[in-house]
């Protein structure tokens, strides 16, 4: 089993990160802070809390004043990369916030960003400011460095993963679009990936803009149009039509069926949750022009209320000639994951191409078997 990512807060880490700052700030006592750290409910605390816990620690052992702190952590920052070091940002989402600190907080938080990540950390600022705090991300925007140039999207994502949602901009995204435009060729791959993501963010409540979007992108250059086709995926996956057909996913075309034939099997059809089966498919597209398909599997999970939630697996997306005959199989695992539990009951599994369903089978899942 991985390693949970909390422990890369662990003593070690506080010892060299104590030491690190010592050596800019003799009375910081690395021992103290260690002990304030490392409290009775230390080992029970999630990630994000064992973070705020360093920070915070940081602040009782750091000077008072706030410029000395952040000149402090800007010097100790210079040896400092990678995730565990998104404590640095921390320190100025929960020290610098004041108006009197907003000039020098967005220069920490340009810097340290080069070295980690401020994503999180900006979010506060923008929920109290946003007018000012876009700007500030607009300005970003146009930095040489590719890692504040990906704060300047990362930052403003509407449904920031692990970060705090910002409502504002689910209801209305425009104040993110200028800093999506001018991003949208980035030669860096690290900040097209966020841009792509911010985009997919917006789609999720705002399919309209990102579709309108995607048209005026597209086209115009590589770069570009890898961010429309990752920024649409959850388009793609929802099979909305107008999307569908603007990546060139083949329709049915008045009374002729996108596929002639088609069918899936499951083996065994019965078996125990944490089993595995083996999903085989097949299906003929059309006589006539090349068609791209998009090509599925979805099952209808039984949940713990009876109702049942579809999830999708992708199984092949790319463009066939008319008439080809396509198989495949797929070894599918019916074991409880940290994002989804098994529930027993018969499950419906759906072959989609392009959203549409074309074949269905069934499997009946019984209670895990212990007995092995």
């Amino acid at each position: 089993m991985a390693e949970p990512l909390k422990n890369v807060y662990n003593e070690a880490f506080l010892l060299q990160l104590g030491q690190k700052i010592s050596a800019v700030y003799s009375p910081f006592s690395v021992e103290s802070f260690i002990q304030q750290v490392m409290d009775e409910n230390w080992e029970e605390k999630a990630l994000k809390e064992r973070m705020r816990t360093i920070t915070l620690a940081m602040g009782s052992f750091l000077p008072e004043n706030y410029e000395d702190s952040i000149q402090i952590l800007s010097t100790v920052s210079e040896s400092c990369s990678g995730f565990p070091y998104l404590i640095m940002p921390d320190f100025v989402e929960v020290f610098g916030q004041e108006e009197q600190h907003w000039d020098l907080s967005m220069q920490a938080l340009e810097k340290f960003t080069q070295h980690s990540s401020a994503e999180f950390a900006v979010r506060p600022f923008i929920i109290r400011h946003p007018e000012r705090m876009m700007e500030q991300m607009m300005k970003w925007s146009l930095h040489p460095i590719d890692h504040v140039r990906r704060l300047a999207s990362e930052g403003c994502r509407p449904r920031l993963p692990w970060g705090q949602a910002l409502t504002l901009f689910k209801q209305d995204p425009a104040p993110i679009l200028p800093i999506l435009e001018q991003l949208k060729a980035d030669p860096s791959l690290y900040v097209r990936k966020s841009v792509a993501n911010n985009l997919n963010d917006i789609a999720k409540d705002h399919p309209n803009i990102v579709i309108e979007t995607a048209r005026r992108w597209m086209g115009h250059a590589p770069h570009t149009d890898w961010i429309v086709r990752h920024g649409c995926r959850t388009l793609i996956r929802k099979a909305e039509p107008e999307v569908m057909a603007l990546f060139g996913y083949a329709e049915s075309a008045e009374g002729t069926a996108l596929v002639t034939e088609a069918a899936i099997t499951a083996s065994p059809a019965a078996l125990h949750i944490g089993e595995s089966c083996d999903l085989s498919y097949n299906l003929i597209v059309r006589e006539g022009d090349p068609a791209r398909l998009r090509i599925e599997y979805g099952i209808d999970f039984v949940k713990s209320s009876g109702q049942v939630s579809r999830k999708k697996f992708l199984l092949s997306d790319k463009t066939v000639a008319g008439g080809t005959r396509l198989s495949g199989s797929r070894k599918h695992r019916w074991a409880d994951l940290t994002t989804r539990k098994h529930y027993v009951g018969v499950h419906r599994i759906a072959l989609l191409i392009n959203g549409q369903e074309s074949a269905f089978t069934e499997i009946d899942l019984k209670p895990a078997n212990f007995s092995d």
